[in-house]
């Protein structure tokens, strides 16, 4: 990895990892692990009839400016996945350049698959660059939520410059069926006070699901976020139930995504709406 002169002498993470999973008899199992610092992996004991749980683990504490890490996750034909976080991801004021994160993520025909890390939190003054990328065979099912909170409001600091470009891409079939592009720059408290765009949210949570019979889940999927004490709205895209949320409090926000992603876990395969073990800790 190359440094910008301004760069020099400033230790950077160069991280990676590379997990797959199959179907041993009736359970799902690891097929195969890669791991380069500061990524790693921990696979918490679960219940038999609950997702297997891979829970990702920055261990240099942090996000900085400078920063590459890299995921590439493949579940196989008929395994039940959740991959989460350990923690909330700390994304630090960068001195020099952006941090790049990228995700990559295939699910195949008949595999359960939930993308459910927790949220990431914005210093001022951060520079991030992330791409998620999924790719569904035909009758792959996904789960996926993320929350970003902007700045740390509970400590009192507003996310008033930096840089911000957030992307999700996700593939049916080899079909592109929705992509997304958040992007911030410069004066940021500018467009999160913005009426029409943030609204002084200091935070938004995006929920997707893809799969057989999406559309059928819509008219719960609304009922349910009109139940949380949050802004927010679910529609259809491209085939993709979609929700979006955002709040003036930070705690509230993580609250409702933890209970809307369960609760739609529930409704979609019957699953207990049990988050992952780390969410509760």
């Amino acid at each position: 990895m190359s440094a910008t002169s301004g760069d020099v002498g400033l230790e950077r993470a160069d991280g990676a990892l590379r997990l797959a999973w199959d179907v041993r008899g009736t359970r799902t199992r690891v097929a195969s692990l890669y791991q380069r610092a500061p990524l790693r992996v921990l696979f918490p004991d679960g219940d038999v009839d609950l997702p297997a749980e891979a829970v990702l683990v920055n261990t240099a504490g942090g996000i900085v400016g400078g920063d590459r890490l890299q995921v590439e996750l493949k579940a196989e034909a008929g395994t039940c996945v959740t991959v989460t976080s350990q923690a909330a991801e700390k994304v630090y004021r960068a001195a020099h350049g952006a941090a790049r994160i990228a995700t990559r993520v295939e699910v195949a025909a008949d595999a359960w698959f939930e993308w459910l890390p927790q949220e990431t939190i914005l210093f001022d003054g951060a520079r991030l660059e992330r791409r998620l990328e999924i790719s569904l065979e035909p009758g792959a099912r996904l789960l996926a939520a993320e929350t970003l909170l902007f700045g740390r409001a509970a400590r009192g600091e507003l996310l008033r410059c930096g840089h911000l470009h957030d992307s999700w891409a996700i593939r049916l079939g080899g079909r592109l069926a929705w992509a997304d592009r958040t992007r911030l720059d410069g004066d940021l408290r500018q467009a999160l006070d913005r009426p029409f765009g943030f609204g002084g949210a200091v935070g938004m949570t995006t929920i997707l699901h893809a799969g057989p019979a999406t559309a059928s889940f819509l008219p719960r999927a609304r009922e349910l976020v009109a139940s949380v004490p949050v802004e927010g709205g679910a529609t259809l895209v491209g085939g993709l139930l979609l929700i979006r949320l955002l709040a003036r409090d930070g705690a509230g926000l993580r609250d409702a995504a933890a209970h809307l992603t369960m609760a739609l876990r529930h409704e979609i395969t019957g699953m207990r709406p049990i988050p992952p073990r780390v969410w509760r800790s």
